[in-house]
């Protein structure tokens, strides 16, 4: 397609959306509730067909030579496949946001006012590599009575098509408007620079990728931007910390899987702590494959540069640092990282709590795995992304993060003197 091709293709979703949303705004629960599941079984009955779309893609990934984390993020299995079909009946099972009172109260003037959750209208979702983020994104945007257009990376085109596929089929079942889920069906970036500029259109874009994308979308978006930014993710270990319990998480915190964005890219280790106990953690990682770039008086793969403190690798390496306590280590993170999450290992409550108190990363965690930093772990079913901004949206965005809120006032002839 040519530019004016995309640029009339776009024009042509941002209408059919608009118009799927207005009818989605006021779509029964179970209309929802019911799309979702017809969609998971959908996904299910696929199963074959979406696994021989991603070998395609991952074919793809290889000639275009992404790392082997990257190409893990782009994998789907059998098992894949089953947790997203899951994710979506998760997303299905849980309560309705839209029309749920937030608030309500009465004035002496005799009005009686509610503040109740009401759909953002329709999002655009603009993401690299993972095609589960596909049923993740249209799932919550539906469950919260949106329209949206999603943009995958142009790696997994194919899995995000024959998902895509699986949902419009669920719409369909349910009788809801199949406009409600859109895909752009094209490799062309010229796409996403139009996405960026459609005011008429969309209400909110959500960025989910690297830096690359991320920061693109916050410099050239006319429309207003939920930011998922890198995940520079920290982890500390106190003076006070359980040896072998440092072991068991850091080793799962980066290995898991190292190229989604709760992997932990920086460990911060006290002194203190590596007096009393060194730092059996770092073998532990090297063993497992991981490079360990590492700072003064600490032995690793190799030393670390600079250009290693703030740095989101999403592959095997982690970079290791020194610190003189809990103040350090918060001045290092506050320096260094990009406010998505941090973790703490200790016994002790009151560092812990200082450290929960002085940082303000989207989630702080305590003696747990940053592989935890994912919205289905955190009970909302999935997640479209991580915001790291301040405002509407931070953390894992839900269902209930994808909403709004309008007053609904009520008087008996009510005037205003």
């Amino acid at each position: 397609m040519d530019a004016v091709d995309i640029k009339g293709m776009m024009q042509g979703m941002g209408e059919a959306a608009r118009a799927a949303a207005a009818e989605l705004a006021f779509a029964p629960a179970d209309a929802k509730r019911d799309a979702l599941l017809a969609a998971a079984e959908a996904i299910l009955a696929r199963e074959a067909d979406i696994l021989s779309a991603n070998a395609r893609d991952m074919e793809f990934g290889r000639q275009k030579g992404l790392s082997p984390a990257l190409l893990d993020r782009l994998e789907l299995t059998p098992a894949r496949v089953a947790a997203m079909a899951e994710g979506l009946r998760a997303v299905a099972a849980q309560e309705d946001p839209v029309g749920a009172v937030m608030a309500e109260w009465s004035m002496p003037s005799g009005l009686d006012i509610r503040r109740v959750r009401t759909p953002l209208g329709v999002i655009g979702v603009i993401y690299e590599s993972r095609p589960n983020v596909t049923a993740d994104a249209g799932a919550l945007c539906l469950k919260a009575g949106n329209a949206v257009i999603l943009r995958g990376g142009s790696e997994s085109l194919h899995s995000s098509g024959a998902i895509h596929e699986c949902l419009v089929a669920g719409l369909r079942a349910a009788g809801l408007p199949e406009d409600a889920i859109q895909r752009v069906p094209t490799r062309d970036r010229a796409a996403v620079t139009e996405m960026l500029t459609m005011t008429g259109y969309l209400d909110v874009i959500v960025p989910r990728g690297g830096a690359g994308l991320v920061g693109l979308v916050q410099r050239e978006a006319r429309v207003p931007v939920f930011a998922h930014l890198e995940g520079i993710v920290h982890i500390y270990v106190d003076a006070a910390a359980d040896p072998e319990m440092a072991r068991t998480v850091i080793l799962n915190a980066k290995t898991r899987r190292p190229g989604v964005c709760g992997s932990a890219e920086c460990l911060l280790i006290d002194r203190a702590f590596f007096a009393a106990h060194g730092a059996p953690f770092l073998t532990d990682l090297m063993e497992a494959g991981v490079e360990v770039r590492a700072g003064a008086g600490l032995t690793g793969s190799v030393p670390a540069t600079e250009e290693d403190w703030g740095r989101e690798y999403l592959d095997m390496i982690i970079a290791a640092k020194l610190v003189d306590g809990v103040d350090e280590a918060i001045a290092h993170i506050r320096r260094y990282g990009s406010q998505h999450t941090e973790s703490i290992l200790t016994e002790d409550d009151a560092v812990a709590e200082r450290f929960f108190a002085r940082l303000d990363s989207a989630i702080l965690m305590r003696n747990a795995s940053t592989q935890f930093a994912d919205g289905g772990e955190f009970g909302m079913g999935a997640e479209i992304g991580i915001a790291t901004g301040k405002l509407h949206a931070r953390g894992p965005v839900g269902a209930e993060q994808l909403t709004s809120f309008k007053y609904l006032v009520t008087g008996k002839g009510t005037i205003r003197p």
